[in-house]
């Protein structure tokens, strides 16, 4: 077997069926399986997936469900040689979409696996649909493929080349099985994509971005929703990483800054309305000060740190002491 496409799920609501009848559509020149590993949906996934042709349905409860774990999981139940990740979210834009991850990853046998690109749903906002174009855009100003041998010297002096080399999606991503079986996935809530991705690289593999390779994914928060994920994002790394997400209050104040004169002028340019405006002015802030916030979580007392944090499973596996 050539691949096996994963999707993990949980209640994901109607989109699923979408985002199954897509994958099963895919248009390959190799045989591929569908593995659906759902952690106790109600909401008649189980239901939809078991009587697709072609699926296989694994079922978990939601207390053994873990980001890393039900991952390795998946990996240690699929037959193909390589692995595609989808989230229940995340829609593939066409049926070429499996062929070009897999491909990306199959390239060169360096490569131990690739992620694709994300657009936002035609419904999401256009604060939304621009942060992910650009997000997405800077990974065509580097080689498609990298690795640390790239540039060594840069790979120990600078922490943002660091940070660039392990970014990593698993709502649109594929993984080469015999690096996995190698080094698998770490049983961690949150980040286990980007834990893997830096595993692998300061192991010596080379991680590739499948720019053609697109799914619709995305989300829009509301303001303390925001704030929320900012917080967790920025607690989780400061503890797995050891990275500093807007550490002070000046360097807070001067991100505020920068995200409010850019969204101004984009909702200017692009005539967005004065409501929209205000309230992606909130978000930028929002996001910032969680930021900041969570660079400093491990001062807070753990009843704070729960009411900030929208994952709540997250932050009491997290641990408290500061990693230095």
């Amino acid at each position: 077997m050539k691949a096996t496409v994963v999707i993990p799920t949980k209640n994901p609501g109607p989109i699923f069926r979408d985002v199954l009848d897509r994958t099963l559509e895919q248009d390959c020149p190799w045989p591929y399986e569908v593995l659906v590993v759902d952690s106790g949906s109600s909401d008649g996934t189980v239901e939809y997936a078991s009587g697709k042709p072609g699926v296989r349905l694994h079922e978990i409860t939601p207390e053994e469900f873990g980001h890393g774990r039900t991952r390795n999981l998946a990996a240690s139940l699929a037959e193909g040689e390589f692995i595609a990740f989808l989230t229940h979210d995340a829609l593939p834009v066409d049926c070429d979409w499996l062929r070009k991850i897999v491909e990306a990853v199959d390239q060169s046998p360096d490569i131990a696996g690739a992620f694709g690109r994300h657009i936002a749903y035609p419904e999401a906002t256009p604060f939304t649909k621009r942060d992910l174009e650009v997000h997405f855009a800077g990974f065509l100003n580097h080689p498609p493929v990298v690795s640390r041998s790239l540039d060594p010297e840069r790979y120990e002096a600078d922490e943002g080349w660091r940070q660039f080399l392990h970014f990593y999606s698993d709502n649109n991503s594929c993984l080469r099985r015999s690096v996995w079986e190698q080094i698998p996935y770490p049983d961690v809530e949150f980040a286990e994509d980007q834990i893997w991705a830096h595993r692998v690289v300061e192991a010596g593999f080379a991680k590739a971005y499948a720019q053609d390779a697109v799914v619709y994914h995305s989300h829009d928060y509301g303001i303390f929703e925001r704030f929320q994920r900012s917080f967790d994002e920025s607690n989780a790394f400061r503890v797995l990483f050891g990275y500093r997400l807007n550490r002070t209050p000046y360097r807070a104040f001067l991100s505020i800054g920068y995200v409010t004169r850019r969204d101004l002028a984009y909702a200017w340019r692009n005539r967005i309305s004065p409501f929209a405006t205000i309230k992606q002015v909130l978000l930028g802030i929002a996001s910032v000060t969680g930021q900041m916030v969570g660079s400093h979580a491990a001062r807070l007392p753990g009843r704070v740190r729960l009411h900030l944090s929208r994952d709540k499973r997250l932050q009491r596996s997290l641990p408290v002491a500061d990693p230095g």
